[in-house]
């Protein structure tokens, strides 16, 4: 049985002050609805997770999991609603002295 998947993804930042990557190439690893990745992140860095996978619509997945590769944690809640080849999920930043709370919108392609 062959889980991988490679994928390119295309995003927007919305709500955040920082200047981030806007391309994510990604490979992925499903097996059932368990979730396992690695992938270029907005902050130019490597991420990696573990996660599940739930169907909530005919289109609609819910992923829930874990992330490492961010600046401001080790380890970090993962959240991501598709719906087709569209993607949401919610972004937090601290920038100058402060925090931000934003949506990350995408695209992405692949098999």
């Amino acid at each position: 049985m062959n889980c991988l998947g490679l994928f390119l993804a295309v995003s927007m930042h919305l709500g955040l002050e920082g200047d981030y990557n806007a391309v994510h190439p990604h490979a992925r690893c499903t097996v059932d609805n368990s979730i396992a990745g690695v992938y270029y992140n907005s902050e130019d860095r490597i991420s990696t997770y573990l996660g599940k996978e739930f169907q909530l619509t005919e289109n609609g997945k819910l992923e829930l999991g874990l992330v490492t590769g961010y600046k401001s944690e080790d380890i970090l809640p993962m959240v991501r609603y598709k719906v087709g080849t569209w993607f949401i999920s919610p972004a937090y930043e601290t920038h100058n002295g402060g925090e931000n709370y934003g949506l990350v919108i995408g695209w992405e392609i692949g098999k």
